[in-house]
């Protein structure tokens, strides 16, 4: 999912962000032939998602350092765990690490989210899934880190698959004409998926064939129906005001998927801090 020339090129815009042509602190501060050790040292408890990422930040930071990983993506860590261990360079340590910390903190908090829903679902047939709530230029980093997490990924992008919301169906005029529309033109392989608000509109998806229906913010009463009518004709995805609160009711009401835009648009960033020293204090 993640090539190596995607990863460089987010690294290297970052670094650009941060640094533009010089490290004002660092550059007039610190001796090219300088050397320390650093540390990164988890400050809570959760999934740890980017390290590599993280580790490739001082590759393109000015290299000469050398990389111990201690937590491999997907390894649960709590408060005081060391992460990785680096040796090397000061400059590059230093210059690297808020890009290394911002990269790894984000992918770990999104992991981290992700892994609690599939904790809280456990028992149930539900998938815990992310959206193309995704922030800019990121989305590759966050759909890996959801799948690190334990959860699944749902479209990549609008190339993925057919997906009628509702401005769709108002704009075309009504699900059956635009599921129509879509089946004439669409390749056999691409599957189609609507977002209904009532079960008018249910009923009316399931009469498509559509293969996946959206429940949209229906209540855990609605839903429990919904499974009902539908019968195993299609798959049901729940969506909308779903939190780590009600998650878990909202998967015995036996929907097969749910989707939370939460996982990647407002996660919490994992707290990580980076501890250097001298080289020589460590001999």
């Amino acid at each position: 999912m993640l090539s190596q020339k995607y990863i460089d090129d987010i690294i290297y815009t970052a670094l650009d962000e941060d640094i533009n042509y010089i490290d004002v602190t660092t550059d007039n501060l610190i001796c090219n032939e300088e050397r320390s050790e650093a540390m990164l040292v988890a400050k809570d408890s959760g999934i740890i998602c980017g390290i590599d990422i993280a580790a490739r930040v001082f590759d393109l930071a000015g290299g000469d350092v050398e990389k111990e990983i201690l937590a491999c993506d997907g390894t649960y860590v709590h408060t005081g765990d060391i992460i990785a261990k680096f040796r090397g360079s000061t400059r590059t340590l230093l210059k690297g690490e808020r890009t290394a910390l911002n990269i790894l903190q984000h992918m770990s908090g999104v992991a981290t989210a992700t892994n609690k829903c599939v904790r809280l679902v456990e028992g149930t047939k539900a998938r815990i899934t992310d959206t193309r709530k995704t922030l800019p230029g990121l989305r590759r980093l966050q759909k890996y880190a959801v799948t690190v997490g334990g959860g699944k990924n749902h479209r990549y992008n609008l190339s993925d698959g057919a997906m009628l919301k509702d401005n769709h169906i108002d704009a075309y005029g009504s699900i059956t004409a635009a599921v129509s529309r879509l089946r004439e033109r669409m390749g056999h392989m691409v599957k189609v998926e609507v977002e209904v608000r009532n079960f008018d509109e249910l009923q009316e998806a399931l009469d498509c064939g559509c293969e996946i229906i959206m429940l949209d913010n229906m209540s855990l009463r609605d839903m429990k129906m919904a499974v009902s009518v539908a019968g195993g004709k299609a798959l049901l995805e729940a969506s909308g005001n779903i939190t780590s609160e009600n998650i878990r009711e909202v998967a015995e009401t036996g929907v097969d998927i749910i989707s939370l835009g939460a996982l990647t648009h407002s996660v919490k960033c994992f707290d990580i801090s980076m501890r250097i020293k001298d080289a020589k204090d460590s001999e």
